[in-house]
């Protein structure tokens, strides 16, 4: 029998999370809702080397910032439904602004791919990414491919049995926020850790998102008792 695997598609918007959704999946894929809300929830299925993989399309999103209802769905798909690995998908010929999705994922502690996408309009803007020292700063690996044209599927799943069978070793991003912000970091992550929340949340993650004022955090750390 095979052995199951969720894994979770993420990614900007227009960042080609629909096409190697399709690539991956074909025709064995449906579409529903998600609980309480009219977003759009498209999973499907694929099996590969002796894997049954469900692959969830989350919303597309620039952050997990709980500003929309997209922002909230795919935080809390990562968080409560924990799956196998999370694959982003980042615009090779925008870098910048789409590793801002990447390392608040990489902050959550969970196992992430980065599916580095649209290698070719990178390659036409003469933008050159040293994938090796990137899957190093980050902590998780790089994949080059181009889906419009279906190139680095194979790769990535090669790479998502990989990290499923724990033979690539991902880590924990943490970013330092400067001296002052580090310290009002490790306050709030003394009051978190004891909290029920610590439990599902890095307690250090938790902590930045209270800074940052997201509404979503602080709505469940009120319904936690915290001394």
């Amino acid at each position: 029998m095979d052995k199951k695997m969720t894994v979770a598609l993420a990614g900007n918007p227009n960042a080609g999370k629909t096409t190697l959704f399709n690539n991956l999946t074909g025709a064995h894929q449906h579409v529903g809702n998600w609980p309480g809300v009219t977003v759009e929830k498209k999973e499907g299925n694929l099996n590969h080397k002796g894997y049954s993989i469900t692959v969830v399309d989350l919303p597309g999103v620039y952050s997990l910032t709980a500003y929309s209802p997209d922002e909230v769905i795919a935080m809390d798909f990562i968080v409560e439904e924990k799956p196998d690995v999370v694959v982003d998908i980042v615009d090779a010929s925008n870098l910048e602004r789409n590793l801002y999705l990447a390392v608040q994922i990489l902050e959550m502690g969970v196992p992430v791919i980065i599916a580095l996408n649209m290698m070719d309009q990178a390659e036409s803007k003469k933008h050159l990414i040293d994938i090796p020292t990137l899957s190093h700063l980050i902590g998780a690996p790089v994949v080059p491919m181009t889906a419009n044209r279906n190139e680095g599927t194979e790769e990535l799943l090669a790479e998502i049995v990989k990290v499923a069978k724990g033979e690539v070793e991902t880590r924990e991003l943490r970013i330092e926020y400067g001296r002052e912000v580090e310290e009002e970091i490790a306050k709030l992550e003394q009051i978190i850790s004891p909290t029920s929340l610590a439990l599902k949340y890095p307690p250090r993650w938790l902590a930045v998102k209270l800074l940052e004022g997201d509404k979503e955090i602080i709505g469940k750390l009120k319904e936690v008792d915290v001394e």
